[in-house]
C-alpha cells in the first residue's frame, strides 16, 4: 500500500484504486505501530474514489523530525574522504565507515521539507551543491519501521569539505530536504536488490544519471534506528534518511532550474527542481 498526504487528506493507493480515508490528523495516522493493518481495515470499509484525488501532493510529514545517516555506502565514504583530505579530515570518514557506531545527524524540521514537485534550494554562500538520493524510513515513537519513502538530502559539499565541523551548515537550511511522493506502508524490509536511481535534468537533457542498490548499504536499517533511539525520544516518530550511494563527479554542481528525479521503484519517483 502507498499512503499519500494531499490537500484533500490522507489517500491510500492499493491494487490500482485510491481511497480517501478519515483520520483525525496526519500525525495520529503515521504514528501508529499497526499502520499497515489499520489502513487495510480502513479501505475495506469504504468505496474507492476517482484517481483525481491523487493531486496536490504534499510531503508525507507532519510534526516529525528528519534525521540522516552518513557514510553508509562505499561511494559516499570515498567522496567524503576526497572532499575533506585537503584540511586533514579525510580519514575521519574512513573511520566512520568501519566503526561500530554509525554517523547520525539532524537533518530537518518539517517546515524546511519540500514536497513532490516543489523547489529545493542551494545555499547562496556555496558553489558546490549536489542532491543525495536516499531510502528513508518512517519510524514510530516506539522505534518500529512501518514504511519507506524517498528522501533528497541536499548538500553543500564545499562547506562540508572546508571543515567537517561545518556539517550542519552544509546540510541544514530551508528547503534542504525533500520527501515523497508517498509512504510505502509495509512491515517487510525492502529486498537488497531494490534499486535507487538518480537523474538530474538540465535544459531538457540529462546532466547526470546514476544508480545503486540496497545491497551496497553497509548499515542495517534496524541498527541505525537502534542507535538513533539511544537516549533520544520522538513523540511523533521520525524519518531517517539512510545515506547515499550515488554521488555526482567532483566537477558537477547543481544549477537553478535543474530538475532532480529520484526513483525507488516500489515507492515511486520524487521530483523536485532547484529554485
Amino acid at each position: 500500500m502507498k499512503l499519500y498526504q494531499t490537500a484533500t487528506g490522507a489517500v491510500v493507493e492499493h491494487d490500482g484504486h485510491a481511497y480517501l480515508i478519515d483520520a483525525p490528523s496526519w500525525d495520529s495516522l503515521i504514528e501508529r505501530d499497526d499502520l499497515a493493518a489499520h489502513l487495510q481495515q480502513s479501505i475495506a470499509a469504504i468505496e474507492p474514489t476517482g484517481p483525481d484525488v491523487l493531486q496536490n501532493l504534499r510531503a508525507p510529514i507532519g510534526s516529525q523530525e528528519v534525521w540522516a545517516a552518513g557514510v553508509t555506502y562505499l561511494r559516499s565514504r570515498a567522496a567524503r574522504m576526497e572532499e575533506a583530505k585537503a584540511v586533514g579530515g579525510g580519514d575521519f570518514y574512513d573511520r566512520v565507515y568501519e566503526a561500530k557506531r554509525p554517523e547520525l545527524f539532524f537533518k530537518s524540521t518539517p517546515h524546511r521539507v519540500a514536497g513532490p514537485g516543489a523547489a529545493v534550494a542551494i545555499r547562496d554562500d556555496s558553489s558546490w551543491n549536489v542532491p543525495e538520493p536516499e531510502l528513508t524510513l518512517l519510524v514510530t515513537p516506539t522505534g518500529k519501521i512501518t514504511g519507506y519513502t524517498i528522501g533528497n538530502d541536499m548538500s553543500s559539499r564545499d562547506i562540508e569539505g572546508e571543515n567537517p565541523l561545518y556539517l550542519p551548515q552544509a546540510k541544514v537550511y530551508d528547503r534542504s530536504c525533500a520527501l515523497g511522493p508517498c509512504i510505502l506502508v509495509t512491515n517487510e524490509p525492502l529486498p537488497h536488490t531494490t534499486e535507487i536511481a538518480l537523474r538530474i535534468e538540465r535544459d531538457g537533457a540529462d546532466a547526470f544519471t546514476g544508480t545503486t542498490t540496497l545491497a551496497s548499504l553497509k548499515r542495517d536499517p534496524a541498527e541505525l534506528i537502534h542507535y538513533l533511539f539511544r537516549q533520544n525520544s520522538f513523540p511523533h516518530g521520525c524519518f531517517l534518511l539512510t545515506g547515499t550511494g550515488i554521488v555526482p563527479p567532483d566537477t558537477f554542481t547543481l544549477e537553478e532550474g535543474d530538475k532532480i528525479h529520484i526513483t525507488i521503484a516500489p515507492i515511486g519517483t520524487l521530483t523536485n527542481y532547484v529554485g
